[in-house]
């Protein structure tokens, strides 16, 4: 599964050198994010990934990030919903493979802290 989950994000980081600014501005979003749910929303869980690396479940990431866009307490990150759909486009039709994803159910935190691996990843990938 990495080995396909590689190769997807190779695929897309081609077409995608300059959104990787735009990437970079996610993480700053999300590190933000990450700070007013631990101070004002501590009870919300999100269906979180096991496996960051596993193609399967770039799905579950987005299902958990709109989950986020509807709470009120996001509002004032609307840039980071409108970026991450962006992003959203770029990734989806180049994810081929659909399969099972192991999740659990898990705190913003932790949810926001496994989207930061996933982008970062993505990074990774796109500077190589």
């Amino acid at each position: 599964m990495k080995t396909h989950l590689y190769l997807l994000l190779v695929a897309a980081s081609i077409s995608a050198a300059p959104q990787m600014s735009s990437m970079a501005e996610l993480l700053t979003l999300l590190q933000q994010m990450c700070e007013v749910m631990t101070k004002d929303i501590q009870n919300l869980r999100i269906e979180t990934p096991d496996n960051i690396d596993d193609v399967n479940c770039i799905s579950t990431i987005f299902e958990g990030i709109e989950q986020l866009k509807n709470n009120a307490a996001m509002e004032k990150f609307s840039a980071f919903f409108h970026k991450f759909a962006r992003l959203k486009q770029w990734l989806i039709p180049n994810q081929a493979i659909k399969g099972k994803c192991d999740t659990e159910r898990r705190s913003t935190t932790v949810f926001i802290e496994k989207v930061m691996t996933f982008i970062r990843k993505l990074l990774k990938t796109t500077r190589v």
